[in-house]
């Protein structure tokens, strides 16, 4: 997994960071909408939080209203998907769908605003008196598969937080976003905020992509949202930084001081809420001490649901029925309907599975013992760890962030769900009365 990572530096004949407008003869169409997003970086930086929250409130009303229309084009785009199941479900969208990015964006309003805090201050001998102030980081770019949603999350969080932002979703969804795009420009223009604030792809051009990873000086920040395919290519070719996870490989290691009936329904929720999302459980670890006598009643659970398994021998020995696992599906995020299972002899031997074969995105261990559950979050390398929790908690709007725009598993800068606060930067102020230096 990769956190953000330094950009290359600008191409030759790129436009300096201020002043760019992207209007030269030649750019691309995402420099020509990254330049105007700039523009509107600088007016946004300056703007109030009461205006940015009247911004947000303003289009969660638009959503409500555009709810049929969004529908409308939500059907095109599903009317024209030919993909797999389980990332239809992420394209789709119904009216509880549409009124949930309402009430984000509603959640995110109601958030403390993150721009202009101070996060440290201390005066010097000389008199100088210094303070870290919290500042927007500029202008966003975000690429997105499949869930239109993630455009209304990821424009809340940047208006939110004084950044610009530049979307571009996938081509399965460009009807979906397009009409999500006219609602949340609507509340800008209710605010009297610059609708280039939030702006789309003009079209589904895969160019676009490549475009927006070599906008430095434009683009401030990329960050990512779809398969591995899509986040690997943007960590290989971006010379903007890059903020982003490339999978979510989540394990649940049930203790053997675990509670058995605790532990069922954490397994049943975690693997099964909801199998696309990135924080859903992909392997169950189990002690070898409880797994004779719960691992049946786990499998017989799942399997009643719908899900199928890919099993270490041990497993298999408890339910032979189970089908044998490869290393190779121990690496897999499968994001179905099918669960790995293993059996360890201790939280020793999950944390070494875990080492080898997690993605540093979320585990989750179920114990009534508490030095056992401190020694398993500690000796984790995961950006969120859960303690008698399902994995699938982890998630921007359950923190309490309103929304997420992507869960980051680097060690710079933000890990975990990233909300507003992970969209800030700082600057140094240095207050004086006169001092110069020797």
């Amino acid at each position: 997994m990769q956190g953000a990572h330094a950009g290359q530096g600008a191409p030759a004949g790129a436009p300096a960071a201020d002043g760019a407008t992207g209007e030269t003869a030649g750019e691309s169409p995402m420099a020509v909408l990254a330049g105007r997003a700039r523009k509107a970086a600088r007016t946004l930086a300056q703007s109030s939080s009461s205006e940015r929250d009247k911004a947000l409130w303003a289009a969660a009303s638009a959503l409500r209203t555009a709810s049929a229309d969004i529908l409308a084009a939500n059907a095109r785009d599903l009317a024209a998907y030919t993909g797999s199941e389980a990332f239809r479900d992420r394209l789709t969208l119904d009216a509880e769908r549409v009124e949930a990015m309402a009430r984000g964006l509603e959640a995110i309003a109601d958030l403390p605003d993150p721009v202009g805090q101070v996060l440290d201050e201390w005066s010097r001998p000389n008199g100088l008196h210094i303070r870290r102030v919290a500042t927007p980081v500029g202008v966003i770019g975000v690429i997105y598969e499949s869930r239109p949603n993630v455009g209304a999350d990821a424009a809340g969080l940047c208006i939110k937080s004084g950044n610009a932002v530049l979307l571009r979703g996938g081509s399965e969804s460009v009807h979906s976003t397009r009409a999500i795009h006219a609602a949340i420009q609507a509340g800008l223009r209710v605010a009297g905020l610059p609708e280039d604030t939030v702006q789309i792809a003009p079209d589904a051009d895969r160019r676009h992509v490549a475009d927006m990873l070599a906008a430095a000086g434009l683009i401030d920040l990329i960050i990512p949202r779809g398969g591995r395919g899509l986040v690997e290519r943007v960590q290989r070719e971006a010379r903007v930084p890059v903020l982003a996870h490339a999978e979510g490989l989540c394990h649940t290691y049930i203790h053997a001081d675990a509670d058995p009936a605790m532990a069922r329904r954490i397994v049943l929720n975690a693997k099964m809420r909801r199998v696309g999302i990135c924080g859903a459980t992909e392997t169950l670890l189990i002690d070898a001490a409880i797994a004779p006598g719960l691992l049946p009643q786990i499998v017989a659970d799942l399997a009643e649901s719908g899900c199928t398994f890919r099993a270490d021998a041990r497993a298999v020995g408890i339910v032979p029925d189970l089908p044998a696992a490869t290393p190779k599906d121990f690496a897999t995020e499968w994001l179905d309907a099918v669960l790995n299972v293993a059996v360890v002899d201790d939280v020793d031997e999950a944390l070494d599975h875990i080492a080898r074969y997690g993605s540093s995105h979320t585990e989750a261990i179920v114990t009534a013992d508490e030095a056992t559950a401190i020694r398993f979050m500690n000796g984790v390398s995961s950006a969120v760890v859960m303690w008698n929790a399902s994995t699938q908690f982890c998630d921007g709007g359950e923190f309490g962030f309103g929304a997420e725009i992507g869960i980051a598993t680097g060690r710079f800068h933000a890990r975990g769900p990233v909300g507003v606060e992970q969209l800030t930067t700082f600057r140094y102020e240095v207050l004086g009365n006169g001092q110069i230096r020797a």
